[in-house]
């Protein structure tokens, strides 16, 4: 039996880029179908269940400020500091419609 911090675990190896979904399950004794079931079974139970992969703006780029960027099929969002985070739920949720 597999704790749900363990199925997390495998889920979000398997998400990574470049990662083989199969090799994952391999290593774990399990059949890819099986991390794929999870992977449905988390994204229905937290709808923000996402990937996530942070990388830090050079400082020295002209016209920035603190802001977060989010990039999600092919759209470019920058949220800047401060926003509430009741707004950003609202555009995330808006571009994964």
């Amino acid at each position: 039996m597999w704790t749900a911090e363990q199925k997390r675990a495998l889920v979000l190896a398997a998400c990574e880029p470049g990662v083989s979904v199969a090799e994952i399950a391999r290593r774990a004794d399990l059949r890819a179908s099986q991390i794929y079931r999870w992977r449905r079974q988390m994204s229905r139970s937290v709808p923000s269940f996402a990937a996530v992969t942070v990388t830090p703006e050079p400082p020295d780029r002209p016209g920035t400020c603190d802001a977060v960027v989010v990039e999600f099929g092919g759209a470019v969002v920058r949220i800047a500091a401060g926003v509430s985070p009741a707004l950003v739920t609202a555009v995330i949720g808006a571009l994964a419609r």
